[in-house]
């Protein structure tokens, strides 16, 4: 398990309650490596809205760290048709039935289920080469560096990103938190130049609403 990092998809607005899959938490583990297994896959790397420091050194997350808020995941992995890359943040917690899955690990289990779903069309000798597998090859190129680099700049360090791609409220938002955060009465450097900081800030903000959905 990685940190999530800069969220590089679109943001889904209207949220499936993670009660959808009555499936448990181990199960889904099973259904995930089964899939990865047939697909070949080595050096899988789940992404999940944890920081660096709630992660043990082996990868996976420290016995007191709390997942974030935001439920997106992202599973990297090579395979034998290359680099292959999914991403959904489609499911959210149920809070009215603490006995499902968590959010994000209902969107790990999404992404199992889709997975299973493409290795089906095997089944009727159409994609014998791994055709449909090719669309999410080049996923991680959706974002820009300099995307990237902006959301960053933006972004409180301790807050996993989420701005590429995101309303341009959440932007903006992002922003006057940035400047607030550098200003010298808020805790910021006082010997920055604060006309020079806001001009960068700005700039982030522009360059990441030149992308944005309304």
């Amino acid at each position: 398990m990685r940190p999530l990092g800069p969220w590089t998809e679109p943001v889904t607005q209207n949220r499936r309650g993670a009660h959808v899959f009555k499936a448990s938490w181990a199960d889904t583990l099973d259904l995930l490596s089964r899939e990865l297994e047939h697909l070949g896959a080595d050096e899988v790397i789940l992404q999940v809205d944890l920081l660096e420091h709630q992660l043990r050194r082996d990868g996976m997350p420290r016995a007191d760290a709390k997942m974030g808020p935001f439920p997106g995941v992202r599973i990297s992995f090579q395979s034998k048709h290359g680099p292959l890359t999914y991403a959904t943040d489609a499911h959210e917690n149920s809070y009215y039935n603490p006995r499902c899955l968590a959010g994000w690990q209902a969107n790990v289990r999404a992404i199992a289920l889709a997975l299973e779903a493409l290795r089906a069309v095997d089944r009727y000798g159409v994609s014998g080469r791994g055709q449909q597998y090719t669309g999410w090859t080049a996923i991680e190129a959706t974002a820009t560096v300099s995307d990237v680099a902006a959301a960053a700049l933006l972004l409180d360090p301790n807050e996993p990103g989420r701005l590429i791609g995101a309303p341009t409220a959440v932007i903006t938002g992002a922003f006057t938190a940035a400047v607030r955060r550098h200003h010298p009465d808020f805790g910021g450097d006082g010997n920055a130049d604060m006309a020079a900081v806001v001009s960068k800030l700005r700039n982030a903000r522009d360059l990441l609403l030149t992308g944005t959905k309304q």
